[in-house]
């Protein structure tokens, strides 16, 4: 999976509109992750899809971005 940022207007600041606006499919974005605000009052966001639709959906040179896992750094305690 990568994440995709967009800019959506305030009524289509949802997943759905947001799934709407880039032309995805349910299959093609996870759900579970989101529609993540990045800042609102620009009306941009990001979502969670798959590599290929990431690909589709992003003109060349302005992502997808990678969404590499954020574990902790150094031993458990």
């Amino acid at each position: 999976m990568v994440l995709v940022t967009l800019e959506l207007p305030p009524a289509e600041a949802t997943l759905e509109g947001a799934m709407r606006r880039l032309g995805l499919s349910e299959e093609e974005v996870d759900t579970a992750y989101g529609l993540v605000p990045l800042d609102p009052g620009q009306g941009l966001y990001a979502v969670r899809v798959t590599e290929q639709a990431g690909q589709r959906v992003t003109p060349p040179g302005e992502g997808p971005f990678a969404d590499p896992p954020i574990e902790p750094y150094g031993p458990p305690h």
